[in-house]
């Protein structure tokens, strides 16, 4: 393994290194390999969640101080969110060095968005533990600052998808919108599902992705192109950022929005 790659990455050499060593060990290899004794991660990502809970509130508090509480939460919950802290765990090169049992190996373990999440947190947990929170602070906030250059310095809102265009339909006074899965296919551990999103008796946007939740993500996200004239930043998978200064809204009502040619209607009951 190479230790050393993700110390020089994360600007920190353990003391103890079976720290990080238990950090990048997933309980499906300590199941599998009990001759060897390791300890797995689990209380290491559960100490290492709280850590960065903290250190990002932290941070966000401090570096905008002009947005009130309902932004900092949304803020905060992008970049503590599984993508985000998959992404920060593939930059650091975790990916290429968490310890996998055979199963989850063969099932793309290494590409797991839950799996290289909590192996991130057990890191910072593990920071947190052989060294100080402050110092703790220190390695998080520099690893936001190198990997999410995106963020904008104020004056902006940001959201979810499926929330923003929840929010959309609230302010026209409309139902809620409708997400259908229409299709699964692959095997159980790699399916891609498609889901659609309706309002009324309209299609609004169809996507694909490797979860349902994802799908309905990316769903939203095509149907908020359609309605919002503003043009958004996308930040995640899951949040996009609209700069106020730049942008006004002038969105589009669904009544509006042309109808296609052999649009289907939503069915009265579900499958």
């Amino acid at each position: 393994m190479a230790l050393s790659n993700i110390e020089k990455k994360l600007g920190y050499k353990f003391k103890n290194q079976q720290l990080l060593l238990q950090a990048l060990t997933h309980s499906s290899y300590a199941y599998e390999h009990p001759e060897k004794k390791f300890r797995d991660n689990e209380i290491l990502e559960f100490l290492g969640d709280s850590v960065v809970g903290l250190v990002v509130a932290d941070y966000l508090f401090n570096s905008y101080p002009g947005l009130g509480e309902g932004q900092l939460s949304k803020l905060k919950a992008a970049l503590v969110s599984t993508s985000s802290l998959s992404i920060l765990s593939r930059r650091i090169g975790l990916d290429k060095e968490i310890l996998l049992g055979h199963g989850e190996e063969k099932n793309n373990g290494r590409k797991k968005k839950s799996i290289l999440a909590g192996v991130f947190e057990a890191v910072m947990g593990a920071i947190y533990l052989d060294a100080t929170f402050d110092l703790s602070r220190q390695i998080l906030q520099n690893l936001i600052k190198k990997y999410f250059k995106k963020l904008p310095k104020d004056n902006f809102t940001i959201n979810n998808y499926k929330s923003a265009l929840q929010e959309f339909f609230n302010q026209q006074q409309l139902p809620a919108p409708v997400y259908r899965t229409v299709r699964e296919k692959g095997p159980a551990h790699e399916k891609v599902f498609t889901v659609e999103v309706w309002a009324g008796t309209k299609v609004l946007a169809r996507a694909t992705g490797l979860s349902k939740k994802g799908a309905e993500q990316k769903a939203a996200q095509a149907a908020l192109k359609k309605l919002m004239k503003t043009r958004f930043q996308i930040f995640s998978e899951e949040a996009f950022i609209v700069n106020q200064k730049k942008e006004q809204h002038h969105n589009e009502t669904l009544s509006e929005m042309p109808e296609k040619k052999g649009q289907k209607s939503l069915p009265n009951s579900e499958d």
